[in-house]
């Protein structure tokens, strides 16, 4: 039996410290370069998941398989998350996000071809693949923390969120564009289209597989030096530093191996499990109560354009605050945010729970707070879980953080559809509150904990 004792986690730096510190000319192209992925792949990732579902469910006639393509998406985005931290650790950022955004232009080639010979089960397939340009995407925010001093890695990690917002609102704008521009040529005969719907057009995944692709161009030509690879550089060339603890280190280790040892740091260290828990948990919530939002709304009456309004004033929320987000996470804590973020959720879960169908200015006040509640937790929670990691475990504590989430991310989504279909949008409503209200609860010896580090 092993002797050695776990390490000591490190020190949440002090909150009232650090709001001036300057961002070095390397973090600052690090994070201008990462931002210009996030808009390129925010514009893949969002022109296909919005017609994924309308594509399926044209070549299909069901909308259960059009729900099918979403959580494939999901699904892929969680089994990649570990082998991308499995690259990052043995060979750096920018392997990395190469093979993450290479995949993702793959899934959008496939879903082109599989639109193009109408095959849905193909499209499924290729949604699976596609799932790794979100993981690539989640991946880019903890690349912003690799050369951020402790005390601006919330802030540096915001500014990576916040560039999502462009490509999630420019996106289906593109893929609208581009369906009118090249979709008669790209689109199946209306033979194909099931119940009479419109023949669906490939020109949107197109558009994605160019995105992806540019993606990836920006980080092999821009992403220099590998800010993974230049921390671990300097980390070795401080004093104390031990020897042989750079990129190479564990070459014969496998994602599994990594998965393990991320789970002992955070089974260690209580205010890594802090920061896990709040990550999954926001996600969850998120997405089950912003998935059936839009059911709950038909069935009220709404037209697809007010629909459209309220899911945008979502995204929104998640996004476009998210320097402030970052900001305030630095100067009061990560911790008392997360529990900003939880009051935020539960507040969102209260309004929306007593909303009727039609009541579209109550539902879009209580799926802003929601988004808000969900940005609270991805980055506050991921700032405090960099800085309870120690430096050589960081990718894999990363990679079972982005795993965790979007599994969390897929449970919520499927149990959101069972309990609409049991009972009510306002019984899914209650259950998150009393959800996020007893993890509150559960959380507060392990926030203390953090806080007052």
């Amino acid at each position: 039996m092993s002797t050695e004792q776990p390490a000591p986690e490190p020190a949440t730096p002090p909150s009232d410290v650090g709001s001036d510190v300057p961002v070095l000319p390397t973090q600052r192209r690090t994070l201008t370069t990462l931002a210009a992925t996030q808009v390129l792949s925010g514009v893949g990732v969002a022109s296909g998941i919005a017609v994924a579902p309308l594509v399926a469910s044209a070549l299909s006639g069901s909308d259960a398989i059009a729900g099918l393509t979403s959580t494939s998406g999901v699904v892929g985005a969680a089994l990649v998350a570990l082998p991308l931290a499995h690259v990052a650790g043995q060979r750096g950022r920018r392997p990395s996000l190469l093979l993450g955004f290479g995949v993702a232009t793959g899934g959008a080639v496939l879903a082109t071809v599989a639109v193009l010979v109408g095959s849905w089960p193909l499209l499924v397939v290729a949604m699976l693949l596609f799932g790794s340009g979100t993981a690539a995407g989640l991946a880019s925010r903890f690349a912003a923390t690799d050369l951020a001093t402790p005390q601006r890695r919330a802030r540096d990690l915001s500014v990576v969120v916040w560039a999502t917002t462009v490509g999630s609102v420019v996106g289906p704008t593109l893929a609208g564009l581009a369906d009118r521009v090249a979709g008669p040529g790209l689109r199946l005969g209306d033979a194909h289209a099931q119940h009479g719907s419109t023949a669906p057009s490939a020109a949107p995944f197109v558009l994605a597989a160019v995105a992806f692709a540019l993606a990836a161009v920006v980080v092999v030509v821009w992403l220099r030096p590998d800010p993974l690879l230049a921390s671990r550089a300097t980390a070795d060339a401080g004093p104390g530093a031990a020897p042989g603890a750079g990129p190479g280190d564990g070459k014969g280790s496998s994602w599994r191996d990594g998965l393990r040892a991320g789970w002992a740091v955070v089974s260690a260290s209580p205010t890594a499990r802090l920061a896990l828990g709040a990550i999954v948990l926001s996600h969850l919530v998120m997405v089950g109560l912003m998935s059936m939002t839009p059911v709950h709304m038909n069935h009220g009456g709404a037209t697809l354009q007010v629909v459209g309004l309220v899911i945008s004033a979502h995204i929104a929320g998640m996004y476009a605050l998210s320097p402030v987000v970052g900001w305030l996470a630095d100067r009061v804590g990560h911790a008392r945010v997360l529990y900003v973020g939880g009051a935020l959720l539960l507040a969102a879960a209260v309004v929306v729970a007593g909303a009727p169908g039609e009541d579209s200015a109550r539902l879009t006040v209580g799926l802003v707070l929601l988004g808000l509640g969900w940005s609270c937790g991805l980055v506050a929670g991921s700032a405090l879980l960099v800085d309870a990691t120690p430096g050589p475990s960081r990718t894999s504590v990363q990679g079972l953080s982005d795993l965790a989430m979007n599994a969390g991310g897929a449970v919520g989504g499927i149990l959101a559809g069972a309990i609409i279909g049991f009972s009510s949008y306002g019984a899914l409503a209650w259950g998150a509150a009393a959800l996020v209200a007893v993890c509150a609860v559960l959380a507060a010896p392990l926030a203390r904990r953090a806080t007052l580090r």
